[in-house]
This record gives structure tokens, C-alpha cells and sequence, in this order.
């Protein structure tokens, strides 16, 4: 089973557009968004899915109520940290996920941390948890626009760059 990952898109549409893409021909079976969508009218964009979308708030998505009620057409968006079960596994999603106790607790409870944020992307594994950071889809920091990809059966996950 296939995820896809995304985070930190801030407005830049034609790069949600590309992700949108990538995602639907990789036939991924949910895309997990840490946080920093920005406008509600972004969510049109990820609207072309061909799944479900789980997201969490991030320090920079003001209009909570309209990405909430947008985000509602193609799944669901929640306070980070927001914590769940897919498959088995133990998922957080989080947006900051800087704070040294929270990363302790999750790195002894989650199977998988997806978080967002620095921008950075990077892929890790402390103790039996991976840690997954798309880096940012909108680009505007780096320069670079990224997601991730996880296969949930094998546990990998690897960073891929927009064009």
C-alpha cells in the first residue's frame, strides 16, 4: 500500500497541481498533508485527487474554518497533533514536530511520524519509528519542490522532487 506525503504547500498551485498528479498515477491510497495549506481555495487543487486527503493544521493556516469545511469534500483536517491507526500501524501526524519531549513520546509510541514545518526534507529511523519529512511542495524556501512516498507493507519511504 502506497501513501503519499505531502507538506507546507503555502498557495503555490501549480506545484499542488504537480503533486496532485504524481500522486494520482503512483495510485496512492491516501495522501497525508502536515500542515501549511494557507487558503481554503488551495483545497480545489486537491480536490483532483484520486483518494482520500488527512491533513493537520499548521502554524501559518489562518482560515481553519474554511479549509475544514473545504477540506470535508475529499476527507478530513485536524489540530496537530493528530494521531491515528492505518493498517496497524501507529501514525502521528504533527506539523512541529521540533519540541524534544514530544519527539521522545513519539519515537516510543508511533510506528511512523509525519511531520512538516522546517521545510527540510528528510527521511529517518530512531529506535522502530520512522520519521518522515516531505520537505516543503510549494518550494518557496528551498527552491525545491517535495513529497514523499511510503510503502506501508515494506516500510520505505523516499523523497521526490517536483519539476
Amino acid at each position: 500500500m502506497l501513501i503519499g506525503i505531502m507538506a507546507d504547500s503555502h498557495d503555490n498551485l501549480p506545484k499542488i497541481e504537480q503533486a496532485v498528479r504524481f500522486f494520482n498515477q503512483r495510485k496512492v491510497e491516501v495522501v497525508l498533508h502536515g500542515g501549511d495549506f494557507i487558503a481554503p481555495f488551495v483545497v480545489k487543487k486537491l480536490k483532483d485527487l484520486s483518494c482520500n486527503l488527512i491533513g493537520v493544521f499548521g502554524n501559518n493556516d489562518g482560515e481553519k474554518e474554511g479549509l475544514r469545511k473545504e477540506i470535508s469534500q475529499i476527507g478530513k483536517i485536524y489540530s496537530s497533533p493528530f494521531s491515528f491507526t492505518w493498517l496497524g500501524k501507529k501514525i502521528l501526524l504533527v506539523h512541529d514536530f521540533q519540541d524534544l519531549a514530544q519527539k521522545k513520546l513519539a519515537v516510543a509510541s508511533f510506528d511512523i511520524v509525519i511531520y512538516g514545518h522546517t521545510h527540510q526534507a528528510k527521511i529517518r529511523k530512531i529506535g522502530m519509528s520512522l520519521l518522515i519529512n516531505p520537505g516543503e511542495c510549494g518550494g518557496w524556501l528551498t527552491g525545491k519542490s517535495t513529497v514523499a512516498l511510503l510503502d506501508l507493507k515494506t516500510m520505505e519511504a523516499w523523497i521526490e522532487e517536483m519539476p
